[in-house]
């Protein structure tokens, strides 16, 4: 009997990539306005798309709360290395924390419904954990090397205070609040000369 060789992974159509991108963006601002238990039928129909496509890409709340999570780690990551090919060490350093600060106020929304997904969180915040860390550390390294930050700065410290920044997000100007506090961590860690 002839062996059947798999099938090729096809990859998605343009419209229906672009379908998961523009339910990824409405379902993210949606969340962030209303909440993770926003309708999904109110999100297929701001991002212009039938019920059906919505849970033919994403099954489950749960599904697009954790799509949503992830796609915004995806850009932190992607963001480390344009900016670090765009931008001096220090600047790409500001902008990446100024990021930061939009993946914290999505993190926040979407953190306590992935805490019901079954087991945990620990698997989505596993891979997002290194995917954020070694783009803070090569971000640091760089601005290190160039001369524009302290030698002694330990990158994981200077994560731990952007994320203390999350704890401004309580009020309507909270995000002007945190690009202050983005701008003192930054001089704070500028070399001495």
């Amino acid at each position: 009997m002839p062996k059947r060789s798999q099938p090729a992974q096809r990859k998605p159509r343009m419209d229906a990539q672009r379908n998961r991108e523009r339910i990824l963006e409405v379902a993210k601002d949606a969340f962030a306005r209303s909440g993770a238990s926003t309708s999904l039928d109110d999100i297929a129909k701001q991002a212009g798309v039938g019920a059906g496509t919505l849970y033919r890409h994403f099954p489950t709340r749960d599904a697009l709360l954790e799509a949503v999570y992830r796609t915004e780690v995806e850009k932190l990551a992607a963001a480390e290395r344009k900016f670090a090919q765009t931008m001096p060490p220090i600047e790409a350093l500001r902008a990446w924390m100024l990021l930061f600060v939009d993946y914290i106020a999505t993190k926040q929304i979407i953190a306590p419904a992935l805490n019901t997904l079954v087991g945990g969180p620990s698997k989505v915040y596993e891979a997002s954990r290194a995917q954020i860390t070694g783009a803070i550390h090569a971000l640091v390294g760089r601005a290190i090397k160039s001369g524009e930050i302290r030698g002694d700065l330990d990158p994981f410290d200077l994560l731990r205070a952007l994320i203390g920044v999350s704890n401004v997000a309580s009020g309507p100007d909270w995000r002007q609040s945190a690009k202050r506090l983005v701008d003192i961590l930054i001089t704070g860690s500028r070399s001495i000369i």
